[in-house]
């Protein structure tokens, strides 16, 4: 009984770790017959996976998707990446989770083998988050979300502007696109016969979701720039249009993502799509880089940092 029971915990690993099967291979991997294979297969299916098969020379063995969820078999790798993401997701930016996680990642610390456990708590002391505290999403709203953007369905929903004015949005649901702090949805806009790019945790899904449509495609064929250009400059009170004389690939490197957006136009140069919540915050992030830079817009901002620099040099000369 022990040996079969082993041999089913081997079959349900191939399973998992490789999309299709043939009797043949997995009786050579098990070193059964393909009887064996067949009967082994059936009492896991009698536990609940859902195991595809396909007759004939082509023909073999699927794990496909049950409608409950049966017990899954992890490698040590695997095992202390879904426990170190669960820690994360239970103080992460989607609200509604948190207690899941922390429950689900209780289950799966009482199963790991100490050696992993040693691993999980070690990554867990050694490390700690500098991620800016950015607004939290309802579970719900992500999903409702998620699921109009697969089935390609028109979304209705409330939306609170940056200025707090409510409105209602009819939209075809592209991507959503998370930079690391804040979730946004990027979607055509119906009302305004244009691309829009909405923030998550100001988004009220309205049931039930509109008629399907077909994909168009995004500005510029990329979603994700086209939601970072949006962050990192126009979503701004400030705007702004920089050269900086400087490689794109080495700037890329030492400005974040959702701070702008950097564009290469030689090999010595790129231009940065950015903004701030004031001139002079701009101006201070700016000196932060360390390289020359023209700005290109607005041309206020070339005043503040000719007042900054005035500054600096008076603090400069002072004994």
């Amino acid at each position: 009984m022990v040996e079969t029971s082993v041999r089913l915990l081997r079959l349900l690993a191939l399973l998992q770790g490789h999309r299709d099967w043939s009797g043949t291979e997995l009786a050579d991997r098990l070193a059964v017959s393909t009887r064996t294979v067949r009967t082994d297969v059936e009492r896991l299916r009698v536990l609940g996976y859902r195991i595809e098969s396909r007759p004939g020379v082509a023909g073999g063995y699927r794990l496909g998707a049950g409608s409950a969820l049966p017990p899954l078999l992890l490698d040590d790798d695997e095992a202390v990446a879904v426990a170190v993401g669960l820690r994360a997701a239970a103080s992460g930016s989607v609200r509604g989770i948190e207690e899941t996680s922390l429950r689900a990642l209780a289950k799966l610390e009482q199963a790991l083998p100490s050696r992993l456990r040693h691993r999980v708590d070690a990554l867990r002391t050694a490390t700690v988050s500098a991620a800016a505290g950015g607004p939290t999403v309802d579970a719900a709203t992500l999903t409702a979300v998620s699921t109009a953007v697969h089935r390609r369905e028109r979304l209705r929903f409330d939306y609170a502007g940056h200025d707090g004015t409510a409105s209602v949005r009819d939209v075809e649901p592209y991507r959503l696109v998370y930079t690391g702090r804040r979730w946004y949805l990027l979607g055509w806009d119906a009302d305004r016969a244009d691309w829009r790019t909405f923030r998550a945790d100001r988004i009220q899904p309205r049931v039930p979701t509109g008629p399907r449509f077909t994909p168009r495609e995004p500005p510029g064929g990329d979603a994700v720039a086209h939601v970072l250009r949006g962050v990192g400059s126009t979503a701004w009170p400030h705007p702004a249009r920089v050269r900086l004389h400087a490689p794109a690939d080495g700037m890329a490197q030492r400005i974040p993502a959702t701070a702008g957006l950097l564009e290469a136009i030689d090999e010595q140069s790129c231009l940065l799509h950015t903004g701030g919540e004031s001139l002079g915050n701009l101006a201070a992030f700016l000196g932060t880089l360390e390289v020359d830079f023209d700005v290109l817009d607005p041309p206020e901002l070339r005043t503040v940092i000719r007042g900054v620099a005035a500054r600096f040099g008076r603090a400069g000369q002072a004994s």
